[in-house]
């Protein structure tokens, strides 16, 4: 059996409870925050050139495809893949109030149908 410690007195006790009750106070966090995207609402003439190459290219098309290779916002980017399949350069797969998913045009589909 270990040797017994000498036990503190209550006076003891009762001052390191009272010396230890004033810790740190927990602060609450910000939260998650994104960094602040800065998407051009127009088209340089660089990045319309890069349009008209790189977008009839990709395999699959969306809005939010154009606006991360591009850093244009979503609404030119949804005008301008709009018109792009008016040309027929792309082909619409589903178009739906929520998303818009094209697909490059392989061949001259359009003349077979």
């Amino acid at each position: 059996m270990p040797p017994k410690v000498q036990q503190k007195s209550k006076e003891q006790k009762m001052a390191a409870a009272m010396a230890g009750g004033k810790g740190k106070k927990k602060k609450w966090s910000k939260g998650k925050s994104r960094d602040k995207v800065d998407n051009k609402v127009l088209f340089s003439k660089e990045q319309y050139d890069r349009f008209q190459s790189e977008v009839p290219k990709m395999k699959l098309i969306t809005v939010s495809a154009v606006v991360e290779k591009l850093k244009v916002s979503g609404g030119l980017a949804r005008r301008a893949l709009n018109e792009m399949a008016e040309e027929g350069k792309i082909r619409p797969v589903l178009v739906s109030r929520a998303q818009r998913i094209y697909t490059r045009n392989i061949g001259d589909d359009d003349e077979e149908e």
